[in-house]
């Protein structure tokens, strides 16, 4: 058996035998083979024990020739016996199968096991046969594949992954076979091909990308999932398996997990496994894991794990990870070694951290948004921003970018982080994008996003360093000009390059930052190495020299090893020389010392005269004391000026020497004159002046000391002074705990207290207060009252308080405490009434300042002033509490407390409120009236009904039916059973058609009424010929004749009198005639009134036009006995006694005339002026005789000019004439009166051009009632056609006809149409329109005024509540209005530089598009995607209506099957809804346990009404309870999930914004995606 070697192509030989090999095969893992024999001896080798001597040797004897042979996870063998038999791998005989009695079964030809080895196929004759290992090692027959006309199979191949069988025939032919388990489609966009149990082939559909997915140890994989299309994790009963498909890298590790294990792949190298509050790290590639870790914080922004492989020549591999122990502790480890490196401990929560690429560095930011830096290496921390709302490295370098307000901040180098690069931006910091040669920061500035380019050279240095280039990262730095930065980065480039020992590039370094000393030494060494190389000859070997290595150690201040290089090749003289230039004259001569130089002494002595000589006495001294030269020492460290050495060597070897007293009173002296008083004071001891010493302990505070030799040398006489000093002394260094038994000694009463209440020994404090006169005691007494209040010692604390006379404070003490017994007690006991109800009003302030209302409530009571309490309750709306007082105290008053409060309640929109107290009251029809009033009509007739009974209902709800008009109205009235008023309003409305079918299903007999109406609208209509029909239905023919009488129709009319109603057909002749007699046709009119039988109305027509001989024509004909009546009538006319009804024209003006042919110009006049309206027939005959009186007075009589104009001007005025009489005044040139009288009649025109050309300075005056007529009139056309544009907007606007107005507003600006806008949607709100002022402000823009800001917010909360109209159903598009409204005033406020307001109304919006994707999820049938968005709305309740959010979250969770939060939530939603109904005005009151550790707020308003009626919340309550007794409900939240939704809704706002695509799922991302897409 021979192996060729494939890189020689030359064959060795591993073993032979001398029998014919028939058969051979390898093992799965290639280190081993076997061979079959003619002999059938089948032998084994292994490759890896060649070299340890015979590696082969008998494996079996088998029951035939092997010509079938192969090695999986057993030795399968087979030949012409029929049998196939499995050995394992030491030759025992596992199975044997038999099939020798099988007469079609042959002989066996070949074998071949899958890659798995836990497949085999036999082949034979027409056939092959499967055969399978089973988990506990048993091989089963798995089936045969009969092929006819096959023949013998002479050969057998797998493909490499299992997947294809191929099978070769010895007639030539080649099959292959589909040899798969199972295949599997997973989620439409992977294949799953399981080849055996545990090998399954994972296919990418979309590429054909393929990977094998196979466990190591031989387990069956159970389940497979794919993350992100791109992680696999699967899953064996004892390990699990991941994997990569894009760098195709799997690892297989042993686990026992719940089934609950929560994975991140967050980093492209690892994935990171949650499962119990542990971390586990698995690289991919690696079949064992990384590390874990405990941690209960799973967010990717608390986990940072960082894997290095080697950059360059010399690095390690770097593997840690930085996470949470909790919220205020960061644990930094190595993977590689187990070894935490760091533990940081912080005073507040940390909400984010990374480590840099290198993991040497760690930038972290807590909750109050300090960014912090934090360096591994040295252990140390650095504060980078006090505010950050945005931080990140930038990829693949050190650099790091964040954002502080309006500041972008960037560290080119973090080495040194107070050099920081600031760039002013608006807007926020979305991304940080990298790309060959360029860096930008991406900024969001609300209505577009901004890049900001970085300084890419800088940050290609941080990336040439971490790579090991420091040539390359050299000129980088050289291309760039000198500043902090680049300078930080030379010096960080030079101590790399030392430490590399590059030393041409940190001369370089050096040099570039002016540092010319260490650039020069580098030089020298550079010479001295290229001199050692030519020296040598041998190119490379300069650095390593024994010389260069000395010279580096002393630049790195390596002194030691310097002097070990040196002295290994016995340079002594060297040695000492490096260290005399260095001037370390010590390390010099402790080397001349230990190599026994022969010049030490001399060293010694030169050393001590050098130090002498440049004034170090002390280093001089430390020497000689060292010598045991001890008087010279003393002396030397006195002359140095250091006198506490030199007490030092005095005190430390008095024992063995005598100093002489000179001596020590020299040193004595020095140290009080350098203040060491303490010192000084004990040599003066040691000398014996007492007095001294004294004062030296005095001026030096050494009081122990004072008063020890007080005691000793004075007889005590200090000693009280002296512990007062030592008091003190002690107090003013804030030591006053000690101070207090010194002051106690010394008598000083007053400042022990006072030391003892500093240091807070209280009981001390009131043990020496007790021994105080009572006058001197009280102001302590307050203090240490205090002091027992605040630790709830009341008995103590009262005590005190009353010997201060403080019983007030008692009071109050035992008033915040709630112990009210004991307050009165005290209050009763030592003050006054006054007194007590003067405090108690005071506190009861307070306590209602602090809204503890029912503690205020008792104290007015005590004292007799329930009013106050009232009050109270009444600016604090807590109607309930007040009714309840008012009831108890003010009976009398009750009622109209309740109306009070109604009135009040009404006016802030509280209307179920105001109906209960007006019900109370007992006034329901002011309920009524205020749900008319507000269009809230089912209310209305509700209460009506209710107090009113049926009929007061029935006149409401023909109210209503009257503000709705129309057939509507008509309908309201038929659905209330009110038919006669529902006709009647039907035919008052128009809508006859309703009426006609009211009327002929339930009311025939109003038919005629309803026929007569609508031939009167058809009157007024114009449309006679259809009224006639429907006068006639109505039997009223009467009113067909009046109609065509006043139309002057006079055929139609005597047409219908001729057929209906024949007796009125003689006054249609009489009217026919009257008409004619107008037109003065008196000869048909005589013939009409004559065919009518009414001769005597011809007589009087006749009369009247003063015709009298017709008169008596007729009269004689037709009425003889009125003859001589009308005989005496035209007699008296004739004289001119007739009466001023018969006064004729000629009769007027014949006086007039008359005196004018006389020339009686006065009289001619004044009887012109007699002609009145009252007298004369018409208004000409009147115009005519004043214009006579006029033009005589103007021709003939000019003194009365002005007299005779005047009146007639004033009669032309009264009938209208106003032209005239204003041409009257200027033709005597009284403009004034002219103007006047043209302003009066709204001749404007003509009054401003006469203002202009004859009295300008009356003209401004015109002008202005001009305009003001104009506004008054509501002619905003001519306002704005005279260029009165805001005078024009404004009445249009008065007049509301707020179209025109926004039209003509649009044209004149944006600011006038955003102001008109304002005021319609501020009109419509008034109204309740909500959703129309919502989608005008949408169209035609917002204002950012405080007042218009309110305004949208009162939409929105309306809207939030209510909806809009048209919303719902398939197609629409909910909320659009309101949420166009918001996204322009999010764009206003930001164009105005309002951020605060920006971020309101951006998150109002965002609420707007959540509820609106929830309307569109129930349209779509997600209810997944409604459940996520409904308890997404719950992090908002402060801003929409808290029932309502989580009673429609919990609804969803409902629909969606999670009934744990389904239960939690509309327990909740009961919660609140008992709160509301208490009159609770927040959430304070609820219990938050449920959502302490989420992201839903526990304190936000409480709606004031309920969102559902008591029925649907009873329905709530019985739903809650059935959840409450099922045993499978966990009654908590997942908060994990919470975090998740929270998390998934954040990411696809952030997406929105950024204008990005993915995030938070394919189905939620959708649904928000298509309704922000509707507004922006």
């Amino acid at each position: 058996v021979k192996v060729v070697l494939l890189r020689s192509n030359k064959p060795a030989t591993l073993y032979a035998t001398d029998s014919y090999v028939v058969s051979c095969a390898a093992n799965l893992g290639g280190t081993a083979i076997i061979s079959g024999h003619i002999d059938q001896r089948i032998y084994r080798f292994y490759f890896d024990e060649a070299s340890r001597g015979v590696a082969h040797w008998e494996l079996c004897r088998h029951s035939c020739v092997p010509y079938a042979l192969s090695w999986g996870e057993a030795v399968c063998a087979a030949g012409p016996d029929q049998t196939i038999c499995f050995y394992d791998k030491e030759g025992m005989v596992l199975q044997r199968f038999d099939y020798s009695r099988d007469e079609t079964e042959k002989e066996f030809t070949c074998a071949a096991f899958n890659p798995s080895g836990e497949t085999v196929v036999v082949g034979s004759f027409n056939r092959f046969r499967i055969f399978t290992v089973a988990h506990d090692g048993t091989w089963t027959d798995g089936g045969m594949k009969q092929v006819d006309n096959l023949y013998t199979v002479t050969a057998l191949s797998w493909k490499c992954d299992g997947s294809r069988l191929t099978v070769g025939s010895l007639c030539g032919a080649v099959d292959m076979y589909d040899a798969c388990i199972r295949r599997v489609r997973y989620k439409g966009r992977f294949e799953f091909t399981y080849v055996s149990a545990s090998s399954v082939i994972v296919k990418r559909l979309s590429t054909g990308a393929r990977i094998v997915l196979k466990s190591h140890f031989g387990y069956e994989v159970e389940k497979i999932n794919v993350y992100e299309d791109r992680f696999l994790v699967a899953s064996t009963h004892e390990t699990l398996l991941m994997g990569d498909l894009d760098t195709c890298k799997l690892s297989e590790v042993p686990w026992s997990g719940s089934g609950h294990e929560k994975f991140v792949f967050d980093n492209e190298k690892l994935c990171m496994i949650f499962n119990s509050g542990e971390l586990t790290l698995v690289e991919y590639g690696r079949n064992d894991i990384l590390g874990s870790c405990r941690t209960e914080h799973s967010s990717a922004l608390l986990i940072s794990v960082r894997i290095i492989e080697p950059r360059h020549e010399g690095a390690s591999e770097v593997k840690k990870v930085a996470y949470l122990l909790d919220l205020q502790t960061i644990c930094v480890s190595d993977l590689s070694t187990g070894v935490t490196e760091a533990t940081i401990s912080h005073d507040s929560k940390v909400d984010w951290l990374d480590l840099n690429g290198r993991a040497t560095k760690l930038l972290f930011r807590d909750k109050r948004r300090a960014l912090h830096l934090y360096d591994i290496a040295t252990q140390t921390r650095s504060t980078l921003l006090s505010f950050c709302s945005y931080v990140n490295w930038v990829p693949n370098s050190d650099v790091v970018v964040g954002q502080n307000r309006g500041n972008l901040c960037v560290w080119y180098h973090i080495e040194a982080p107070e050099r920081v690069t600031v760039v002013p931006i608006k807007g926020d910091v979305e991304d940080i994008e990298r790309s060959a040669g360029k860096t930008e920061v991406v900024v969001d500035e609300g209505m577009n996003t901004v890049s900001y380019e970085l300084n890419d050279a800088l940050i290609a240095f941080s990336t040439a360093v971490d790579e090991g280039d420091l040539k390359g990262a050299c000129a980088m730095l050289e291309r760039l000009e000198l500043t902090g930065e680049t300078e930080a980065m030379w010096e960080k480039l030079s101590q790399l390059a030392l430490e590399r020992e590059d030393i041409l590039t940190a001369e370089r370094c050096f040099g570039a930052v002016g540092n010319v000393a260490k650039a020069r030494y580098l030089r020298k060494v550079n010479n001295l190495a290229q001199s050692v190389e030519r020296e040598t000859g041998v190119p490379g070997t300069g650095y390593a020299h024994f010389t260069v290595q000395s010279k580096l150690a002393v630049l790195n201040g390596q002194l030691a090893r310097a002097e070990q290089l040196l002295l290994q090749q016995g340079l002594v003289e060297e040695t000492m020389e490096m260290y005399q230039e260095l001037h370390k004259w010590e390390q010099s001569i402790a080397v001349a010392e230990s190599r026994q130089h022969p010049e030490v002494q001399t060293l010694k002595a030169n050393y001590l005269q050098w130090l002498t000589e440049t004034g170090q006495e002390e280093k001089a001294a430390e020497l000689k004391e060292r010598e045991g030269d001890l008087v010279f020492a003393v002396r030397l460290f006195l002359k140095g000026g250091l006198p506490a050495r030199a007490a030092a060597v005095v005190q430390r070897y008095e024992d063995r020497e005598q100093f002489q007293p000179a001596l020590l009173e020299t040193v004595a002296s020095a140290l009080f004159q350098y203040g060491m008083y303490e010192k000084a004071g004990l040599f003066f001891e040691k000398l014996g002046d007492a007095q001294r010493a004294m004062d030296a302990y005095r001026k030096g505070s050494a009081f122990g000391r004072a008063v020890e030799l007080s005691r000793r040398a004075f007889q005590g006489r200090d000693v009280v002074e002296l512990e007062e000093m030592w008091g003190d002394y002690l107090v003013s260094h804030k030591n006053a705990d000690a101070a207090v038994n010194h002051f106690t000694e010394a008598g000083a009463y007053l400042k022990a207290i006072q030391a003892a209440i500093d240091c807070r020994q209280w009981a001390k404090a009131a043990q020496i207060v007790e021994t105080l006169p009572p006058a001197e005691a009280k102001p302590y007494y307050n203090r240490i009252a205090k002091h027992y209040e605040s630790t709830r010692s009341f008995d103590e604390a009262e005590r005190f308080y009353l010997r201060a006379g403080l019983p007030q404070d008692a009071v109050e003490m035992y008033s915040k405490a709630n112990k009210w017994e004991l307050a009165h007690r005290v209050a009763t006991e030592h003050m006054t009434q006054a007194e007590v109800a003067m405090l108690y009003i005071t506190q009861a302030h307070r306590l209602e300042a602090a809204s503890k209302f029912k503690d205020a409530e008792r104290l007015y009571v005590m004292v007799h002033e329930p009013d106050l309490a009232i009050n109270m309750y009444k600016k604090n709306r807590r109607y309930e509490d007040m009714i309840r007082l008012v009831t108890s105290y003010r009976k009398d008053l009750l009622t109209e407390t309740h109306l009070h409060l109604a009135q009040q309640l009404e006016t802030e929109g509280s209307f179920k409120l105001a109906e209960k107290h007006y019900v109370e009251a007992s006034d329901w029809g002011s309920a009524v009236n205020m749900y008319r009033a507000n269009d809230m009509w089912d209310d209305a007739i509700r209460v009506a009904k209710a107090h009113g009974g049926v009929n007061a209902s029935k006149k409401v709800a023909y109210a209503w039916a009257v503000s709705l008009g129309g057939e509507a109205g008509a309908k309201l009235l038929t659905k209330f059973g009110l038919i006669d008023q529902a006709i009647d309003y039907a035919t008052e409305s128009g809508a006859f058609e309703h009426a006609f079918t009211l009327a002929n299903a339930s009311k025939t007999d109003k038919l005629a009424e309803v026929h007569l109406k609508y031939a009167m609208y058809l009157e007024d209509e114009g449309r006679f010929e259809e009224a006639e029909a429907e006068f006639l239905k109505a039997d009223k023919p009467r009113e067909a004749i009046d109609m065509y009488t006043h139309q002057q129709d006079w055929a139609s009319a005597t047409r219908v009198a001729e057929t209906a109603d024949h007796a009125s057909l003689p006054d249609v002749f009489c009217a026919q005639a009257k008409a004619l007699v107008e037109r003065n046709e008196f000869t048909k009119a005589e013939a009409l009134y004559v065919r009518a039988k009414k001769p005597e109305l011809a007589v009087e027509a006749y009369k009247a036009a003063s015709r009298w001989n017709d008169a008596q024509r007729i009269a004689k004909e037709f009425l003889p006995h009125k003859v001589a009546e009308l005989a005496a009538e035209h007699g008296a006319f004739l004289r001119g006694d007739a009466t001023r009804g018969a006064t004729s024209d000629d009769a007027l003006l014949g006086p007039a005339k008359k005196h004018e042919e006389g020339r009686e110009f006065g009289r001619a006049i004044d009887a012109y002026l007699k002609v009145t309206v009252e007298r004369a027939r018409s208004h000409e005959l009147c115009e005519g005789a004043w214009d006579k009186a006029v033009q005589l007075a103007m021709n003939h009589v000019p003194a009365r000019i002005a007299e005779v104009i005047n009146t007639v001007s004033k009669r032309l005025v009264e009938i209208g004439k106003h032209d005239q009489a204003a041409e009257l005044y200027e033709g005597i040139d009284q403009h004034r009166e002219a103007i006047d009288i043209y302003m009066a009649g709204g001749l404007w025109d003509q009054a401003r051009s006469l203002a202009r050309s004859a009295v300008p300075g009356y003209a401004k005056e015109v002008e202005a009632r001009y305009k003001e007529h104009l506004k008054g009139a509501g002619n905003a056309v001519d306002l704005v056609q005279g260029g009165n544009v805001s005078e024009g907007l404004e009445a249009y606007a008065q007049r509301g006809e707020w179209d025109r107005a926004l039209e003509l507003a649009q044209q004149s600006g944006g600011p006038m149409l955003v102001k008109y806008a304002t005021l319609h949607g501020a009109a419509l709100i008034s109204r309740g329109e909500f959703a129309a002022a919502a989608a005008l402000f949408g169209k035609y823009g917002v204002a950012t005024q405080p007042q218009a800001l309110s305004m949208y917010r009162r939409v929105v909360r309306e809207l939030l509540v209510a909806g809009e109209p048209d919303g719902g159903g398939m197609g629409k598009q909910p909320l659009l209005g309101m949420r166009s409204m918001l996204h322009k005033v999010v764009a206003a406020l930001q164009a105005a530089g309002d951020a605060g307001g920006a971020h309101e109304f951006d998150t109002l919006l965002w609420v707007g598009h959540l509820a609106a994707a929830k309307e569109v999820a129930v349209e779509r049938g997600a209810p997944d995607a409604q459940r996520k968005l409904g308890i997404g709305l719950l992090r908002f309740v402060k801003d929409i209506p808290a029932d309502q959010a989580f009673y429609e979250a919990g609804m969803a969770c409902k629909a969606s099957n999670d009934l744990n939060s389904a239960f939690v939530l509309l327990n909740r939603y009961l919660d609140i809804t008992e709160a509301v109904e208490d009159n609770e005005p927040s959430s304070t009151v609820l219990d938050n346990a449920d959502f302490a550790d989420t992201a839903i707020p526990a304190d936000f308003p409480l709606p004031e009404v309920q969102f559902l009626d008591e029925a649907k919340r009873e329905q709530v309550r019985d739903y809650v309870l059935e959840l409450s007794m099922n045993k499978s409900v966990q009654q908590s939240l997942d908060t994990a999930e919470l975090d998740h939704v929270f998390r998934q809704l954040d990411q696809i706002r952030e997406s929105m914004r950024g204008g990005r695509g993915g995030g938070g799922g394919d189905e939620l991302y959708t649904i928000v995606r298509d309704t922000v897409s509707q507004v922006s």
